[in-house]
Parts: structure tokens; sequence; C-alpha cells
């Protein structure tokens, strides 16, 4: 699962990219339509910075700022880490560990392609472990 690249595991950054000078509520509208946990801060075709429910939770909603006049570019983080398509989970992972945050932009010749969620590659396995946990219980109950 480490070993395997991210452009194997990202979400598509279509439909995930916004200007900076949108709301935050109608950021949120997007996210909350296509459960995204983040949305790509994006003007022209250059990766502004990055706007996570996170942003919404500490950087507006705790600091009594209006969602509806407040604009990504006041509450984004800007100029994010990014990762590559071609680098692996495992060192996503770290990246996003000692920085902190749970998405990473994906960018490749400068442009962004995608974003990297912690939890894109758990989600396969952990819906195997769900599925195995289940057959269990249906054999045991068939003893």
């Amino acid at each position: 699962m480490f070993d395997r690249l991210v452009k194997d595991i990202m979400d598509s950054e279509r439909g995930r990219s916004l200007a900076p000078d949108v709301s935050v509520t109608a950021a949120a509208r997007v996210m909350a339509q296509g459960a995204f946990g983040a949305v790509l801060v994006v003007e022209g075709a250059i990766l502004r910075g990055i706007f996570t429910e996170r942003d919404a939770l500490f950087r507006v909603i705790a600091t009594g700022k209006d969602p509806s006049t407040t604009t990504l570019a006041q509450v984004m983080t800007p100029d994010p880490r990014t990762v590559s398509p071609e680098d692996t989970y495992g060192y996503a992972l770290v990246l996003m560990q000692e920085g902190g945050f749970r998405h990473a932009p994906v960018v490749h010749d400068g442009k962004p392609v995608g974003v990297l969620s912690s939890r894109n590659a758990m989600d396969p396995e952990l819906e195997d472990f769900v599925a195995e946990a289940s057959r269990r219980v249906h054999l045991a109950k068939g003893r």
C-alpha cells in the first residue's frame, strides 16, 4: 500500500478547484455536494492555496467570520506543500504527518491535477477489512 504511486490513489482535481474570490459558503456547498474534505484554490492554472474542512472550522467559524462574505483567499492555506503523481503514497503520508495536514495538492508540471487525502489508500483496505469481519461473523453463526 505505501509503495503505491500517488497517481493511482489521488482524487481528480476536476470539480475541486475554486477561485480565490469564492465565498466560504459557496466553497462549503461545493465540498458538501462532492463529499470533498478540501478544495484547491486556483487562479488561472496556478495553485494559490488549499481550503479544508478544518480551515472552515478553525479560521472561519471559531473566529466569528461571516462565511458568506469571507473569501477563500482570506482563510485558505497559501502555497501548500504538494506532492507529485509519481511520489509514493508512503512518502506523501510522511509529508502530511510531519506537516500536520490531511490533504495534499498533487501537482504535475506546475499545474494541479488532483488532491491526495490521508484516507485515499485506506478506504479500499478498510472496506476489505469490514467485508472480512462480516464474513467471519456469518461463518461463526453458521457453526
